[in-house]
């Protein structure tokens, strides 16, 4: 892989808070692009978030960390969810890897939590901090899960 010279979306935010729309919305379309292609050969990254985001000064970015990607299962199942909790970041992590229970049947989908997380990507670019939780707080596991799971909706910028 080519050097990324701009390092991770992760320091990018810690130099300049907040990013311009048309940055953040280059910045989207181009991990859409690459999560396409992954999903092309049905995997799922289970782990987007802005330090695995690396970017160069072209505006390119590359998806990195695959530790706890896999082949899409296209159903969740405890082992699957319970690996996924344990592992992966729990800021960006989507409500059904939280409380797989809650959605059973309902949700059948395991792609759906990498554009959960790229929502919330997207958000902290835009408002300058993680989106869910106040700025500079650091919560815990269980704080996080209510946030995600059981919060009330943001506001919308």
């Amino acid at each position: 892989m080519e050097y990324m010279e701009a390092g991770s979306l992760h320091d990018v935010l810690l130099v300049h808070r907040r990013l311009p729309e048309p940055a953040i919305s280059g910045i989207a379309r181009r991990v859409l692009e690459g999560l396409h292609y992954l999903y092309s050969l049905q995997i799922v990254h289970r782990d987007i978030k802005p330090s695995n985001l690396l970017i160069n000064n072209k505006g390119e970015i590359k998806i990195v960390d695959f530790g706890v990607s896999g082949v899409a299962l296209r159903k969740l199942n405890a082992t699957a969810s319970h690996h996924d909790s344990c592992i992966r970041t729990c800021a960006y992590m989507s409500p059904e890897r939280f409380d797989p229970e809650r959605w059973d049947d309902n949700f059948s989908d395991e792609f759906a939590g990498d554009i959960w997380t790229l929502g919330l990507v997207v958000l902290e670019c835009h408002v300058g901090h993680f989106p869910l939780i106040s700025p500079g707080q650091k919560p815990d596991w269980a704080t996080l899960m209510c946030a995600i799971c059981f919060g009330e909706r943001m506001d919308m910028p």
